[in-house]
């Protein structure tokens, strides 16, 4: 029975009511009720998808987010029926389904609850819209945390809060500002040490409830489309990330230099302020690879041109930067400016790839070169079109791609009335299914382009907006924030966040967009986002014509920036190393500390520290005028990185935060590669050494390098090289042993190995059975250095 609301709006709430029966196909399962369907597809033994078809009839199964690579692994599984209930089972999971009302309930295999249904699936009409509102409600377990959805710039844990995916222009967000420009809907649940995840693909406006709206309940809801849910289960959150990554797609491996410094400004204008700009690096010797073009370079802002009198000869300009190490990047928006003689509009318009009104009018709205119309990218020939498109710029130098405005953000609207149609790839639509992947396809279209006209070198594509997956095309910045020490706090959040929603291959622009930080502030800003795989400075035009550069802010900051800068790039190899950790695995870049010790209660609510790679423990330091700052050290023993004091885990502890140091520890036994000093990363290629800090433990520890060419695919054809470390030490004896997997021939042809920590006065070392006295020279400040070859397999000090 349906009963009408008051409001008009809505129908009564329907739940599924009693399975008549069931059938299987392969390794999927359906059940039936009156009128609701569910399918239940065995992907592997921790990963179960359920879908439901409210009214008895399925829409097309489609993801802009599942990758096209994701593997079916299952092995044992299948089912037993019950008196109450059926049991679908794998070797790591029991899925319970109710009979009288299609209930899940899901355990481990000793029974111990993972996840479990509330009021579980039902759904209502959506009167006014059209379609159905499709809703889940959980209960939440005792103790229970979550953790996950994107970059909401909110607490890390989500207990207790009410978030919604609509990607949004928002200009100068605070803390709990919601929606933003992204959309992820994904969650971690942990409890009682068991670590869970639910990936909700469904593209329309969602909505997730951690106990906000009722006490012991979340809930997730669309307004539209179906309810289908990925379950993951670990039990251990690192497990789910890089399985829920293996779902939505694992990332190529970037151009190393876009994991160098980027400089940006809203604008660098003309061509004479860019080159000045690039020679103020190169004189200072402060490192930087890439500088990014704002909508200024364009022609009147129309996307694909040049202005004529500010950038008269881009492709010299260009040239010479290049000479000089520079890449640049250029930003490119959705909007195209309505104008008879603007070239990309009329190929748009005879060839109708706008998008359009519900009447059929064209979608107009004001961006920044005034009227424009919009690209469909949900069409899949104007994902082709787009893409050929880079053709020119590449061919005149462009490295890069900066993509933004694409949530979509229209200045009078908002963004874009719901009446607006798509192709959808060919399934017509409404925005209402369209809005939350639209950025996400023009960064996928973006991507293409770049990838194929840049061949056989690898793109950069960066995007404000997106959806599930985009990680496997584009990297991210967290939009336009603010010059704040609150706003610092949010960037780690923020991209903390990112990681462990699939996307690592991001950071927030550097001392705020909005506002003018002072030296402290940009310094400490700087200094966190040298743990941010993406690391740029952005900054909007102002009245004062303040610039936001490392040198901007004194001689003291200036020489603190630097330094800063200087360390990111001694450490590109550790930090590329766990790029593809991440690119092979899904395994985030950044980890919160309750995703490396969620047996550990003291780690599940921290969130100022968080861990880079398997080695690195990071923090910020979070006020103007901080002299020392508390964190907590997980289980373990910590070399602090810039006196190499050794601290034991498992408790809070203090440390001083001089200018010139942040609170940065290294995993006692951790080998850390680094680069000599450099000011772009194709200087590497000059250097005959690699240096190799490593960390004494008397624990066996290992640790990995990776190394390829670093900006082309040979790569994927095996010209790379896979290092692995193992250190097998105790109180009187250094070992580490080296195993080397590959074909990539490097440039350098030594390792300078720097032994941190040794509890025993060393005075000869062994390399591959050859032994050595240790003389003074070996010796400094209170660490063991030593060269040797870079074919060696065993060094041993004693």
């Amino acid at each position: 029975m349906q009963v009408t609301t008051s409001s008009g709006k809505y129908s009564a709430k329907h739940y599924p009511d009693t399975i008549r029966e069931w059938k299987k196909e392969g390794n999927y399962f359906y059940f039936y009720t009156s009128e609701t369907i569910l399918e239940v597809r065995i992907i592997s033994d921790k990963i179960v998808r359920f879908r439901y078809a409210a009214d008895g009839k399925f829409q097309r199964d489609f993801s802009y987010a599942v990758s096209d690579r994701l593997e079916e692994s299952p092995v044992n599984f299948g089912l037993r029926e019950f008196e109450e209930a059926f049991e679908l089972y794998t070797d790591a999971l029991r899925v319970f389904i109710a009979r009288d009302d299609m209930r899940l309930t899901i355990t481990d295999p000793d029974g111990r609850i993972i996840n479990q249904d509330e009021m579980g699936f039902h759904w209502q009409y959506y009167l006014q819209k059209g379609g159905k509102i499709v809703y889940c409600s959980k209960q939440i377990q005792e103790g229970e945390r979550f953790y996950g959805m994107g970059d909401k710039p909110t607490d890390l844990n989500l207990f207790d809060k009410r978030i919604e995916n609509y990607g949004t222009d928002a200009y100068g967000y605070q803390k709990d500002t919601d929606p933003l420009y992204r959309n992820i809907p994904f969650y971690y649940g942990l409890h009682k040490g068991m670590g869970y995840g639910i990936f909700f693909d469904n593209t329309f406006r969602t909505i997730f409830d951690f106990g906000k709206e009722r006490e012991g309940t979340t809930s997730f809801w669309a307004r539209g489309g179906e309810m289908n849910y990925y379950f993951i289960y670990g039990p251990e959150l690192m497990k789910v990330a890089e399985a829920y990554t293996s779902i939505t797609g694992t990332p190529e491996l970037p151009p190393l230099w876009a994991l160098g410094y980027q400089q940006c400004r809203w604008s660098y204008y003309p061509d004479k302020r860019v080159k000045e700009i690039a020679a103020e690096f190169r004189k200072r010797e402060i490192p930087c690879d890439v500088i990014h073009l704002d909508i200024d370079y364009m022609e009147g802002f129309r996307c694909f041109t040049w202005s004529k009198e500010g950038f008269p000869e881009p492709a010299k300009m260009i040239k010479e930067l290049a000479d000089q190490g520079f890449k640049i990047v250029v930003i490119i928006d959705p909007g195209i400016k309505v104008d008879p003689e603007y070239g990309i509009y009329q190929q748009g318009t005879q060839q109708d790839y706008f998008c359009k009104r519900a009447d059929g009018a064209l979608m107009e709205g004001d961006v920044w070169p005034g009227k424009c119309v919009f690209p469909d990218y949900t069409n899949p020939e104007v994902r082709k079109w787009w893409a050929g498109l880079f053709k020119e710029l590449v061919e005149m130098g462009v490295k890069g791609v900066w993509n933004d405005m694409n949530e979509p953000a229209v200045f009078e609207m908002g963004t874009f009335p719901e009446d607006v149609r798509h192709n959808y790839d060919g399934d017509a639509v409404s925005h209402r299914k369209a809005h939350n992947i639209y950025g996400h396809l023009m960064s996928k279209a973006t991507a293409a382009g770049m990838r194929k006209f840049l061949m056989p070198n690898r793109p950069f594509v960066i995007s404000r907006s997106c959806y599930a997956g985009a990680q496997r095309w584009s990297s991210l910045w967290t939009g336009d924030n603010v010059s704040s020490w609150d706003h610092l706090w949010l960037a780690s959040i923020q991209c903390q966040r990112l990681a462990i929603s699939g996307i690592s291959f991001a950071g927030s622009d550097i001392g705020g967009f909005i506002g003018e930080p002072d030296g402290e502030l940009y310094l400490r800003w700087i200094q966190l986002a040298v743990f941010h795989p993406l690391m740029r400075t952005h900054s909007a035009s102002n009245e004062t014509g303040f610039n936001q550069e490392p040198f901007s802010f004194g001689p003291e900051f200036e020489v603190l920036n630097k330094k800063f800068i200087q360390l990111r790039y001694q450490l590109l190899p550790y930090i590329y190393t766990t790029f593809r950790q991440y690119s092979k695995y899904g395994t985030p870049m950044l980890r919160p500390l309750s995703f490396v010790a969620q047996h550990d209660e003291k780690t599940l609510d921290r969130s100022h520290e968080f861990m880079m790679g398997d080695s690195l423990l990071v923090t910020h330091v979070s006020e103007p005028g901080m002299k020392a700052k508390e964190l907590y050290l997980p289980e373990g023993q910590w070399y602090y990185y810039f006196n190499d004091q050794v601290y034991t885990g498992a408790q809070l502890i203090t440390i001083p935060t001089p200018l010139d140091e942040m609170p940065l520890f290294v995993k006692a036994g951790a080998v850390i590669p680094n680069y000599d000093k450099i000011q772009y990363v194709e200087q590497r290629e000059l250097s005959e050494e690699m240096i190799l800090h490593v960390y004494y433990s008397d624990q066996i520890v290992s640790s990995s390098l990776y190394e390829d060419a670093g900006d082309h695919y040979g790569y994927k054809n095996g010209s790379y090289n896979d290092i692995r470390f193992k250190q097998t030490s105790d109180k009187q004896h250094f070992e580490l042993r080296k195993k080397f997997f590959g074909q990539y021939k490097a440039a350098y042809k030594r390792h300078n190995v720097q032994v941190h920590g040794l509890p025993f006065k060393a005075t000869q070392y062994v390399v591959d059975g050859k032994t050595f006295k240790l003389n003074n020279s070996n010796f400094a400040g209170g660490i063991v250095k030593i060269v040797v070859e870079r074919n060696f397999e065993t060094l041993v000090i004693k």
